[in-house]
């Protein structure tokens, strides 16, 4: 009989753009794969934040947030990430308030320092195109927003006054998060006392990072203690050959990015037809959890341990809207989940 998993388990959603479909369809895909989580007991649905790529059309969280949190009825739905560096600290305050109007206590604000695209398009989103912008005000970017969310900028400080005219309510104020892949956001997010979300899936060399949040760590009033949230590389099928078999388009769809040649995500067939025939291109180090139900459980709960983890976060690119829910559906399966959300 499965039991519930020791950690909580989430999604990341970078709303993936099959070859034939379009932004549209993705967009559709997005909210059925929320409704469907919701429904299984996942804890959070997450939004993905990526720029100038034919491959996934989650380029504005802020965007998606809402419509999400609209169609679903308990789960947490957020922001994976707000890339921060492209936007001030207040517009991000005043949306993410409003946001919590709409979904009140179900809202998350991940945020992050990379420019989830090519240093093309990061000059391509700046306002000001006279030089490229630091990025070593990141720190002080997310203590004003923090400040803003909080009502805490100090009285002399110049934007002090502006905190005031924020959408209100303190149960509409968004649950700040720290993403991260490296040492830097490791520290910040325990120096700030953030939970921290740690992408496994880019780094998974990561798990020195959990140790470092967790040294670094002061208690603040976002988070009394360390919280760590670990985002893997996810796919779940009958058995392990096909969960391979539906990581093939996505390997072909990085391959093409990194040759700066960027595609729709091929289908399986494709994908396995074209590796065949360039077994020597690049492929990302990438931790994946591949398999049926019991062995991807298995390997959920071996990341879980490595990092110390009090929640997982699952993601992946599949063509296939309907084996892409699947995974999900296998996963909650495997750990007990769909009758705990029954039961709720």
């Amino acid at each position: 009989m499965a039991t519930s998993p020791s950690f909580r388990l989430s999604v990341l959603d970078q709303s993936p753009v099959a070859e034939g479909s379009t932004a549209a369809d993705a967009v559709r895909n997005t909210l059925d794969l929320a409704r469907t989580c919701d429904a299984l007991g996942y804890d959070r649905y997450w939004l993905a934040e990526h720029h100038a790529s034919l491959s996934i059309v989650g380029v504005a969280p802020e965007a998606l947030i809402g419509p999400v949190a609209l169609a679903t009825k308990r789960i947490r739905v957020g922001s994976g990430g707000i890339m921060l560096p492209h936007f001030s600290p207040f517009k991000i305050a005043e949306t993410f308030r409003l946001l919590g109007a709409i979904a009140p206590g179900r809202i998350d604000l991940g945020l992050g320092r990379a420019p989830g695209s090519d240093q093309r398009a990061a000059f391509a989103l700046q306002r000001d195109r006279s030089r490229r912008m630091p990025s070593d005000d990141f720190p002080s970017h997310v203590a004003e927003l923090l400040a803003y969310l909080s009502d805490s900028l100090p009285e002399d400080h110049a934007f002090a006054p502006l905190a005031k005219s924020l959408p209100d309510g303190t149960e509409g104020s968004p649950d700040p998060w720290m993403l991260g892949s490296s040492p830097d956001s490791a520290r910040w997010a325990g120096e700030l006392g953030l939970p921290y979300c740690i992408a496994d899936f880019i780094n998974p060399q990561a798990v020195p990072l959990a140790d470092i949040y967790r040294r670094s760590f002061q208690p603040s009033r976002w988070s009394a203690e360390p919280h760590v949230m670990v985002a893997c590389w996810t796919i779940a099928a009958d058995d392990r050959a096909e969960a391979e078999r539906l990581s093939l388009p996505s390997v072909m769809s990085f391959a093409h990015l990194l040759r700066g040649d960027p595609i729709r995500i091929p289908s399986v067939a494709k994908a396995e037809a074209w590796l065949a025939e360039n077994p020597a291109i690049p492929r990302r180090d990438r931790r994946m959890l591949l398999g049926d139900a019991q062995q991807v459980r298995a390997a959920i709960e071996e990341v879980a341990a490595l990092y110390g983890a009090q929640e997982m976060m699952l993601v992946n690119i599949m063509p296939d809207h309907d084996k892409r829910r699947r995974s999900y559906e296998l996963v909650a399966g495997a750990f007990g989940m769909a009758k705990v959300a029954e039961a709720a």
